[in-house]
């Protein structure tokens, strides 16, 4: 399952030694509700090697300001505190996983 990636959690998420990957949403996007079954199964599937989240932009506004997040859905993709890729819009769960899989 998808982590709830907020305010109050979001600081010790990244600070842990795996890689870190935030799937910026909001409910009322429908590309967000499209991809959100792709990103809780990966998160499933990753879980022992990637943290893998949902962050709500009504909800954490301050979180998708740092990481400038105009348009959701927005992904980010992030290993050792610094963002090495960012994906804006729907993506397939091929693309996703390869994305996931260029952080291991």
């Amino acid at each position: 399952m998808a982590l709830n990636i907020t305010n109050e959690n979001y600081e010790a998420l990244l600070a842990e030694s795996k890689p870190l990957v935030i799937d910026f949403w909001a409910e009322f996007c429908a590309p967000c509700r499209a991809i959100a079954p792709i990103v809780e199964e990966l998160a499933e599937e990753y879980a022992e090697q990637v943290n893998i989240g949902k962050c709500d932009v009504e909800d954490c506004d301050e979180i998708g300001a740092i990481y400038r997040v105009r348009n959701i859905p927005t992904i980010v993709f992030i290993k050792g505190g610094e963002v090495v890729d960012k994906h804006v819009g729907a993506i397939d769960k091929a693309a996703l996983k390869a994305k996931i899989d260029a952080l291991l």
